[in-house]
């Protein structure tokens, strides 16, 4: 039969010339439509009596945005009374590197005190609280234990339940996914602002999840809301939110970064370089001990599943190995699936720690343990145990955590 018609994609073009409509515009943004409504909008569309009437302090940074990239503060500035900020690390415009200081200041742009929760103190005050009731709390967490963000919400939520103030997360995705759960649980005795509570190092919850877990299991008590997001599955990594990827901190700029941090931010209590200074940190790992070609065939012939590695050279412009040529590795993860990031981490560290015994060294500062949440890790690592032999030790303390984590759970 002969084909008569035009295409569908043809028709909306003479459409759109016929109309003066910029329909490529148009369909470029219907393919760029959110999937995922996050906390702060559906604060704003369908929570606000949650806020109004109330001073309002508000716990962002810079991922504090709704879908259209309106920073929280604005939106929150504009729609209530909001009368003070406050800063986790790197600061409430992310403009602080890791682990650096952040002192008190005034908002160019709102006027509001800005107080920091990374400076003299990670808890609010009551100085600090004075001025507000109702306590907010909007930034997107990485999915790894080992980032400060959650524990500040902690330790908030705390302050929070002391001065009687009700506290709301305004939820965002896990961008590594809410699915798998891997990693040790920490051990309560090595507690720290990079590890509170006995989670796993990936732990598969959002921040009110973990809220909601936080508040019960361990003795908390605050006026907890989660303003829960809208089409948001377990199933999903960031990049199936429809959402703009916003850096959490000065070394997390990209969703491929959130992936490998659970595996190479391990490297962070060693004597490697984890790729701070560089344009890909965490992906890049290394030391100028390191012989690239040798470390990378051995890390291959493991054949770890969902990742792949690059032998690599590179000078990072600061942190560990500032100014020196460093060699080793890029890592890509090629399933995100099928990755095992600490599985993945330890056979990093443990390679490199039996290729090169003379010059590799965990931090005397007892980062590492910290990271890990126990000591036996290293000590299994120093006297030649193997990885699935370290695997094993966790496995049981992951699946207790599984059962007290599906009370807690607010998404299919």
């Amino acid at each position: 039969m002969k084909k008569t018609g035009i295409s569908l994609v043809t028709a909306v073009f003479l459409v759109g010339a016929l109309t003066g409509t910029n329909v490529s515009a148009d369909l470029e943004t219907e393919g760029r439509m959110h999937k995922v409504k996050t906390g702060v909008d559906i604060l704003i569309a369908e929570e606000k009596d949650l806020l109004k009437g109330k001073k309002v302090g508000l716990i962002t940074n810079p991922t504090g945005v709704n879908a259209d990239l309106t920073s929280s503060v604005d939106l929150l500035h504009e729609e209530f009374e909001l009368t003070a900020l406050y800063g986790p690390e790197h600061g409430v415009r992310g403009d602080a590197q890791a682990g650096e200081y952040v002192d008190f200041y005034i908002d160019e742009k709102t006027g509001l005190p800005v107080y920091s929760l990374y400076g003299k103190t990670r808890k609010p005050t009551p100085e600090m609280l004075e001025n507000v009731e109702a306590l907010v709390f909007d930034i997107q967490d990485i999915g790894t234990r080992y980032y400060t963000y959650i524990s500040t919400m902690a330790y908030a939520m705390e302050a929070a339940k002391e001065n009687d103030i009700p506290f709301i997360v305004l939820d965002r995705p896990n961008p590594i996914g809410g699915k798998s759960i891997d990693g040790p649980v920490l051990e309560t005795e090595f507690s720290s602002f990079i590890g509170l509570y006995p989670i796993p190092l990936r732990h598969g919850m959002t921040a009110g999840e973990l809220a909601a877990l936080f508040n019960e299991e361990f003795g908390i008590a605050a006026d907890l809301t989660v303003v829960k997001m809208k089409g948001w599955r377990r199933s999903m990594n960031f990049d199936d939110t429809g959402l703009p990827f916003i850096l959490p901190s000065p070394n997390m700029p990209t969703v491929n970064s959130t992936f490998v941090y659970p595996a190479t931010g391990l490297i962070e209590g060693t004597n490697l370089s984890e790729g701070r200074g560089t344009t890909k940190p965490f992906e890049l790992i290394g030391a100028p001990f390191i012989n690239s070609t040798e470390l990378a065939e051995q890390l291959n012939n493991l054949y770890l599943p969902g990742v792949r590695f690059r032998a690599a050279s590179f000078t990072p412009s600061f942190s560990k190995h500032s100014g020196k040529l460093s060699h080793g590795v890029e890592v890509f993860v090629t399933d995100r699936d099928k990755f095992k990031p600490t599985e993945t981490g330890l056979h990093i560290i443990k390679t490199i720690h039996d290729l090169y015994p003379d010059d590799f060294k965990f931090l005397e500062n007892g980062h590492f343990n910290l990271l890990m949440g126990n000591d036996w890790v290293q000590a299994m690592i120093k006297n030649g145990a193997s990885v699935e032999e370290i695997v094993s030790n966790y496995e049981n303390g992951k699946k207790d955590f599984m059962k007290v984590r599906k009370k807690y759970l607010l998404y299919n």
